[in-house]
């Protein structure tokens, strides 16, 4: 009996680790299939995972950081209140990102850079600056890029070996209103249409 159970342990704990840790990796470009709702537990942490790998959700409170610009600039989540907010998680390696960010540039970026109420950072994950800049240089983009060492910000977001591209999108007040994953035209189109919107009100 008491081998039978920890053989069924065994299984739900090797089942949970693969779930966890599918997505996508680097030089890859495929999509995460995570369950509804994964649950990793141990005897202080329970995470829980929507089907896009997000731990974060719609409404709640947008999670702070601090991350540091390819500029060398410093800017905390939180200051930022009072203005739209759109993060883009992003890493050279990622074949979606890059189909993605010239849209960004194009279709948000250029057309609401010089309004004050709003901001959008690129959180390139776990690249050194070098290789951060000429990523910015290859894709043609010009809104800001900053640094996430171990993917510590995308980690407040989703599970940490889920797969980019994603965007969230936060309100003045800081909560959540839209996220996204990988680029999809239909779903893009709507993130452009939220952002006209919120910055009209």
């Amino acid at each position: 009996m008491k081998k039978k159970m920890m053989s069924v342990c065994g299984m739900a704990f090797l089942a949970i680790s693969l779930i966890a840790c599918s997505g996508q990796k680097k030089g890859t470009e495929t999509v995460e299939t995570v369950t509804d709702s994964v649950k990793i537990a141990s005897d202080t942490i329970a995470v829980e995972a929507d089907k896009a790998g997000y731990i974060v959700k719609v409404g709640e409170m947008a999670p702070d950081f601090t991350i540091i610009l390819t500029d060398g600039k410093q800017v905390t989540l939180s200051s930022l209140r009072g203005k739209v907010v759109m993060l883009q998680f992003t890493a050279s390696w990622c074949g979606v990102c890059r189909k993605e960010m010239p849209f960004i540039e194009k279709d948000i970026w250029l057309k609401h850079k010089d309004n004050a109420d709003f901001a959008l950072i690129g959180i390139d994950r776990d690249e050194p600056l070098d290789k951060v800049l000429a990523f910015a240089k290859s894709t043609g983009v010009t809104y800001p890029l900053g640094l996430d060492p171990g993917a510590d910000i995308f980690a407040k977001y989703a599970l940490r070996d889920a797969g980019i591209t994603r965007n969230v999108l936060i309100d003045r007040e800081g909560r959540i209103v839209m996220l996204t994953r990988l680029y999809n035209e239909e779903e893009f189109t709507s993130l452009v249409e939220k952002i006209n919107e919120m910055l009209k009100q």
